[in-house]
C-alpha cells in the first residue's frame, strides 16, 4: 500500500439491523488491520444483536437470526475488539456518516470505553466523491468522451443530458430494453414520500422522517411523542409539496387516535 503509516490503519464494515443508530444494533463486523511494516491482521465475528433481524436485511445481507442466535453479542466482543483497534486509525466506505458513529454508539451502550480521541478517520467513498467530480461535464467527457461547451446553459446542458443518458443506454446492459417503470424506480435511489425527500418509506411502505432531530423515526411516531412537531413543520419553510404530504399523515394519525378511544370506549 502506497502510503506512509505511523501506525496501524483499521478498516472496517459493519452489517446491522437497520441505519438509526441507537435503535439499530450490529449483526457482523469485519475489520482488516494494516500496520506501518505492511503485515495485516484481520478480525471478524458476526454478532447476536439481542432484537429481531428485519426479512429486508436477511434478504440483503444473508444474516438471519438463526443464523446468528449462538453468535456472541456485542458486550461479549467489545473488550477483545477495543484492544484489536487499539491504536489504529479508521477507514471505510461511508465510514464518517454511518459505521464510526455507529460503533462507537455500540460500544457506549454496552459500557464499554472506546474513544475517537486522536485517531485519523480516512472515508474512501469521500475520496472517490473529490476524485471523480459528479457534475454534468464530467458525465458528459466519461460517457460521450467530449468536452460540455457552454455548461450551465440550458440548452448545452439539456442535450448533454440526452446524449448522456443514450450513453448509458448502449454501456449497461442491465438499463437494454427496459421500460419507464424500471427506470423510474432504478434511477429513485432513495424511495422518497415527498418530492423533497423529507419523509421516505421503508421497506414495509411506513413513513420515516428523513431529517432534523427525528431523523430515522416513523412520522407516526414523532406525531404521538411530538405532537408540536406537525405544527413546527406547517410553520416552517417547506414546500407546499412537503407540508401536504404531512398533512395526509397528520389527518391519518388523528383518525387513528379518534378510532381507539372509540374502541376503548366501546369495551
Amino acid at each position: 500500500m502506497n502510503i506512509k503509516l505511523d501506525r496501524p490503519l483499521a478498516f472496517f464494515d459493519l452489517e446491522t439491523t437497520g441505519v438509526t443508530i441507537g435503535a439499530d444494533r450490529i449483526i457482523e463486523i469485519s475489520v482488516i488491520k494494516i500496520s506501518p511494516d505492511g503485515t495485516r491482521s484481520d478480525y471478524h465475528s458476526r454478532v447476536n444483536p439481542e432484537i429481531q433481524i428485519p426479512e429486508f436485511v436477511s434478504q440483503l445481507t444473508g444474516i438471519t437470526n438463526l443464523l446468528v442466535a449462538h453468535s456472541p453479542n456485542f458486550a461479549s466482543i467489545s473488550k477483545e475488539l477495543v484492544l484489536f483497534l487499539d491504536g489504529c486509525d479508521l477507514a471505510g466506505y461511508n465510514s464518517n456518516k454511518f459505521d464510526v458513529p455507529f460503533l462507537v454508539e455500540e460500544f457506549h451502550r454496552v459500557g464499554t470505553d472506546f474513544s475517537l480521541t486522536g485517531r485519523r478517520l480516512v472515508d474512501v467513498q469521500n475520496i472517490f466523491h473529490k476524485m471523480e467530480p459528479r457534475t454534468l461535464a464530467a458525465a458528459y467527457k466519461f460517457y460521450c468522451g467530449k468536452d460540455l461547451v457552454n455548461a450551465h446553459a440550458a440548452d448545452a446542458d439539456t442535450l448533454a443530458t440526452y446524449e448522456v443518458f443514450k450513453s448509458q443506454l448502449e454501456r449497461y446492459n442491465d438499463l437494454q430494453g427496459k421500460d419507464m417503470d424500471f427506470l423510474h424506480k432504478f434511477t429513485n435511489m432513495h424511495n422518497t414520500v415527498d418530492l423533497a425527500g423529507r419523509l421516505v418509506y421503508d421497506e414495509q411502505g411506513r413513513e420515516i422522517v428523513n431529517f432534523g432531530k427525528h431523523k430515522g423515526k416513523f412520522v407516526m411516531d414523532v406525531f404521538q411523542s411530538d405532537p408540536s412537531y406537525y405544527d413546527w413543520i406547517m410553520r416552517g419553510d417547506f414546500s407546499r409539496d412537503t407540508k401536504s404530504v404531512f398533512e395526509k399523515l397528520w389527518s391519518i394519525f388523528q383518525q387513528k387516535k379518534l378510532t381507539d378511544l372509540q374502541q376503548k370506549f366501546k369495551s
